[in-house]
């Protein structure tokens, strides 16, 4: 989460006044919910799953997480939405309710009116157009709060699934940022995607 830098440690900003829609359906038989700590258990047993195909990508995927972690980020994850600087979904199926097959998220840690869309989808849910429904929605979601102005998509130069959803959306590629990798397919040149409101 991101501090301001005038602010103390222990006081948080919020980056917008209002909060996203807690359900965005996508169609086609998906739909993105906020996530809960309830959710806990079907996050861990999705990232586990998912571990060979995350960990090229993320940085947060080098190792299985426990339960209590997911438990713990769970919590966390209820306590920035409450805050009003990040809001964390998990992508569903309308047919499985539990389901968790993919995480999203709007993240408020690239400055004041903007928030990053953030997201992965499970290995065996690629390639069907949920990661660009979903960014869809959440850019939607992001431009339609009071005080936000754009939105960001981030990712290696490298990671051409992840490129292509900025694309597919009309996202502007702004610049590429020089940085040192933190996962192991990571080039060090991250592309920063955005569209404004």
């Amino acid at each position: 989460m991101s501090h301001s830098t005038d602010a103390p440690d222990d006081t948080v900003r919020p980056i917008t006044a209002g909060r996203p829609p807690e359900l965005l359906p996508l169609g086609g038989g998906a739909h993105l919910r906020r996530r809960r700590p309830a959710d806990a258990a079907a996050l861990n047993a999705a990232v586990i799953a998912n571990l060979d195909h995350l960990r090229p990508w993320m940085p947060w995927a080098r190792h299985a997480p426990t339960l209590a972690e997911s438990e713990q980020l769970s919590v966390a994850g209820e306590k920035v939405w409450d805050e009003g600087t990040d809001f964390m979904y998990l992508l569903g199926l309308d047919a499985d309710p539990a389901a968790v097959i993919g995480g999203f998220g709007l993240h408020g840690r690239i400055g004041p009116g903007a928030l990053e869309v953030g997201y992965w989808v499970h290995r065996e849910h690629t390639g069907r157009g949920l990661a660009t429904a979903a960014a869809r929605a959440l850019t939607g979601a992001a431009l339609a709060l009071p005080g936000i102005t754009r939105a960001e998509i981030h990712c290696d130069e490298s990671n051409a699934a992840s490129a292509a959803v900025p694309r597919k959306l009309g996202y502007v590629l702004d610049r590429i940022d020089e940085e040192a990798p933190t996962a192991p397919a990571e080039t060090g040149r991250k592309m920063i995607w955005l569209t404004r409101g």
